[in-house]
């Protein structure tokens, strides 16, 4: 009885510290009793998330942007969005976090710590573009199931890290490399130490690119908690469920990866195209690899008024995946008419790239204003999101 009534005061005392002041009637708590005050905290103080930010889940936490707030050019903490699929790790020490790289297609596994990351590999710099693999789902017709992500779920900040390229070569890889997975510190939703909440990867292909990075700075600092410090996978370009947050470890496979969220539908589109809601067959499901091209207006914010014969200037951003953006049109009669809009070249391979122009309206009314990409071998966005 004496144990159990230490175990009670230390628990309390643990939830007092993290309420930050004293559980007044904290003995009068029924036992496994959550407290409200801990059950729904805002997650625009947890995660430094500007307030017009959307949350879409909180078990695990999925937030995205409007448009109007990724004007940036280059994409601050407070506007990322935030995709997880479990649970925040909790208590991360510096002094002991390491990564392992292992896998069937390695001479041999090596751990490297932290500290030897950032020591023994020159350090690269790239502004990457990473997109959930669901951005605009909500607009599928018929409806998909998951988050139903509007437009925001889309980035372009400054990785800072050392290339994978770097540290495969210096553990070294066999000519059996096909697919490398990562694994990482986040903890299954049901709390089973066994289950991985995510465990995706790209080919090695993908993992040999320069731009791919295993970063531990973001804009410059540390890499926020919400977005995977100390320690992350990030292959621009590609959906961000490639880029695995708080890495711990990396498996060179010697067939397609098979982690969890690699297998089955998960990350998978039709390898050619198909009628809205038709079913498709497993064999006839592609992974989603370099995401398609996209463009985002940015400003003005949507329900701008502004006086009949003045021009409207807007701008935004585009993106490609592995390509780069060609040309933007831009049309304010629902898509009959279409004008050109100049665009500006990315910072750097993998990077969105601004556009912007000036449009005339002919008479007082309500107008749309829309905006097309094209990309570099001549793919356009269609003008109904297909389903």
């Amino acid at each position: 009885m004496k144990r159990r009534q230490f175990v009670r005061r230390s628990g309390l005392a643990s939830l007092a510290a993290l309420l930050g002041t004293e559980i007044v009637y904290g003995a009068n708590l029924p036992e496994g009793l959550p407290l409200l005050g801990l059950q729904d905290p805002d997650p625009f103080k947890l995660f430094d998330k500007d307030p017009g930010m959307t949350v879409l889940n909180d078990k695990p936490w999925n937030i995205e942007a409007k448009a109007h707030l990724l004007d940036d050019a280059i994409t601050p903490n407070k506007f990322m969005f935030i995709r997880n699929n479990g649970k925040i790790p909790e208590g991360i020490d510096l002094n002991t976090w390491s990564l392992t790289i292992d896998g069937e297609a390695v001479q041999a596994p090596k751990t490297y710590s932290l500290e030897a990351l950032k020591s023994r590999f020159p350090r690269y710099t790239y502004q990457l573009t990473l997109e959930c693999g669901g951005n605009g789902r909500s607009e599928f017709n018929p409806p998909a199931k998951g988050n139903q992500w509007t437009v925001g779920a889309v980035s372009c900040a400054t990785w800072t890290g050392v290339r994978l390229r770097d540290i495969l070569e210096d553990v070294g890889i066999t000519d059996e490399a096909v697919y490398i997975g990562y694994h990482a510190a986040d903890t299954h939703l049901s709390g089973a130490p066994e289950l991985e909440p995510i465990s995706r990867g790209v080919p090695i292909a993908k993992a040999l690119q320069d731009e791919t990075l295993v970063a531990f700075q973001m804009n410059g600092k540390d890499i926020p908690l919400a977005h995977g410090f100390p320690l992350r996978l990030v292959a621009g370009g590609w959906p961000a469920s490639a880029s695995g947050k708080w890495l711990n470890r990396l498996s060179v496979r010697n067939i397609v990866h098979d982690g969890e969220k690699m297998t089955g539908s998960s990350y998978r589109v039709p390898c050619e195209p198909v009628a809205p809601g038709e079913k498709v067959a497993n064999e006839d499901m592609c992974i989603i690899e370099s995401m398609p091209v996209k463009s985002l207006i940015t400003y003005p914010k949507t329900g701008a008024t502004l006086p009949l014969g003045k021009a409207l200037n807007f701008r935004g951003h585009a993106w490609a995946g592995e390509l780069t953006v060609k040309s933007m049109e831009y049309s304010i009669d629902f898509g009959a008419t279409w004008q050109g809009c100049s665009v500006k070249a990315p910072a750097n391979r993998l990077a969105w790239q601004r556009f912007q122009g000036s449009a005339q309206f002919p008479k007082k009314g309500y107008y749309e204003l829309w905006v097309r990409a094209t990309d570099s071998q001549g793919n356009a966005q269609p003008m109904v999101l297909p389903g």
